[in-house]
């Protein structure tokens, strides 16, 4: 895995063994920690370290009420079909079942209610 940066070093590109670019999302991102994880592991045990391989999962969006995309390399999946499939791959991929309850019973009234506000955290007191 090789990494570049701007001077700022606020952004960087990092490519896979094959040379492409590592898409700059989350997926990528943890993968890319627990090969670090590893890999530090590994040295300080004296054993040498593989490069780093991105095994690309899918890519999915929700781009509306009922509307998503899907691309899993061989299967690819748009509107509600998509949408569904992006809802409860989110729900999974949280820990805790009272975790996954109470997303899911916050998205289902947000739904029913047609609720389009911002989820923004703020300080209701002031300074």
């Amino acid at each position: 895995m090789r990494v570049a940066t701007d001077e700022g070093g606020d952004t960087a590109a990092a490519t896979g063994v094959d040379g492409k670019p590592v898409p700059g999302v989350a997926r990528p991102a943890k993968q890319m920690g627990q090969y670090a994880a590893d890999s530090i592991l590994s040295r300080m045990a004296g054993n040498e370290t593989p490069p780093f391989r991105y095994r690309n999962l899918g890519n999915m969006a929700t781009i509306g009420r009922k509307a998503a995309v899907a691309d899993f390399g061989h299967l690819r999946l748009s509107g509600l079909p998509a949408w569904i499939v992006w809802n409860l791959a989110h729900l999974w991929f949280l820990v805790g079942f009272r975790n996954r309850a109470v997303v899911f019973l916050d998205w289902a009234f947000a739904y029913l209610r047609y609720d389009r506000s911002a989820r923004l955290i703020i300080d209701r007191h002031e300074r």
